[in-house]
């Protein structure tokens, strides 16, 4: 019997099961396809995502420097507020399926047993363990473990078969990438769809990446606003591999049930305000294998407590700031001047507006 099954391995079910597996657990972990496809994630991150990978993996996977976002409450031809960060990146933007490879694979050098081609057709909660039925080209088995980390995505399967309560909502998003290589320091930002947004941004020899999201109430017409939305920048014509999925957003009020918890998309641990979720999950995961014992499901509990103690201001504040998305134009406008220009604030915590480095920045004015 395993000690930890990790249902998905992207980010945060790979990051899980390598951290489980240095803490001296067995852990079997499973993708129903492709490790990293179908692609469906913006390639954009925070720097802190290089913490979590090899140095050795740097150059392969990094695709462009980030040095700030222009926002538009308009279209390509608006004008545009500047937020930077001087003579330095902010983030950068790398190639997706392979730092889910490569975080895979790190879990595997861990000791994890990593299996691809691997669905998970049902998972059962019984007395002291967890049943999970597995389907794959070698045929269907029953595998046993004492926890299973449900890390499979907005659609979860563990989340589903044992019942856990849905993340608040769910926004459907449009990513396609245009080849012709772009290395510009800049991201784009369009505050011109309902509820939430569309992007643009540059991946240097690999080409630009475009997206959008919208709410469930608009998603009847989200792939008709990303071709309005490409055709106004010019490269319809140009734009390839097309994909497009549920970006959940909001956790529910419990993620973990008698043997089970979820991490990632599954659980909800995103950003409200730009819908990704790589550093999120993954900081669930360190959580999560730091907090849990697979023989004592009494610190589930604590490994609830535990991850919002992390993740939970920065997620409330990100809601805050996405209110800010449908605010009248004018709105938008004086609070995008007030802090246009060099500013200190972490992408992925918000709760950085209020560190002293952003205070400085502000002085600096």
């Amino acid at each position: 019997m395993y000690d930890f099954a990790v249902v998905g391995v992207g980010p945060p079910g790979a990051r899980f099961a390598r951290r489980a597996a240095e803490r001296g657990y067995d852990v079997v972990a499973f993708e129903r396809g492709e490790i990293g496809k179908p692609l469906a994630c913006s390639g954009h991150v925070s720097l802190d995502v290089w913490e979590y990978v090899p140095e050795s993996a740097r150059e392969r996977l990094h695709q462009n420097d980030v040095y700030g976002a222009r926002f538009h409450t308009g279209g390509p031809d608006s004008d545009a507020h500047d937020f930077y960060y001087t003579d330095r990146p902010v983030s950068n933007a790398v190639d997706r399926v392979e730092l889910d490879k490569t975080l895979a694979e790190a879990a595997e050098d861990a000791g994890a047993s990593v299996h691809d081609g691997h669905t998970v057709t049902a998972v059962r909660e019984k007395s002291g363990y967890v049943e999970l039925d597995v389907r794959s080209s070698g045929g269907d088995e029953t595998v046993a473990a004492r926890m299973v980390a449900g890390c499979d995505g907005p659609r979860s399967r563990v989340r589903s078969e044992l019942d856990l309560p849905e993340p608040e909502e769910f926004l459907h998003g449009v990513l396609a990438f245009d080849p012709e290589p772009d290395h510009d320091d800049f991201v784009d930002v369009h505050l011109t769809v309902p509820g939430f947004f569309a992007w643009r941004i540059p991946r240097g020899e690999a080409g630009v990446e475009y997206g959008l999201a919208a709410t469930p109430t608009e998603s009847g017409d989200v792939a008709e606003r990303f071709d309005a939305f490409v055709a106004e920048y010019g490269v319809d014509e140009r734009i390839e591999h097309r994909c497009s999925g549920l970006i959940p957003v909001g956790p529910p009020d419990s993620v973990t049930s008698t043997r089970a918890f979820l991490l990632g998309d599954a659980a909800g641990m995103t950003k409200p305000f730009t819908g990704g979720g790589i550093l999120y999950g993954m900081t669930a995961a360190d959580v999560a294998a730091e907090t849990v014992h697979p023989e004592d499901p009494t610190t589930l509990p604590t490994f609830e407590d535990a991850w919002r103690d992390e993740l939970g201001r920065d997620i409330a504040l990100g809601k805050l700031i996405r209110k800010g998305y449908d605010a009248p134009r004018l709105a938008q406008e004086v609070g995008m001047r007030l802090f246009e220009g060099e500013i200190g604030v972490h992408m992925d915590k918000p709760s950085t507006l209020f560190s002293t480095e952003q205070v400085k920045a502000l002085f600096k004015r």
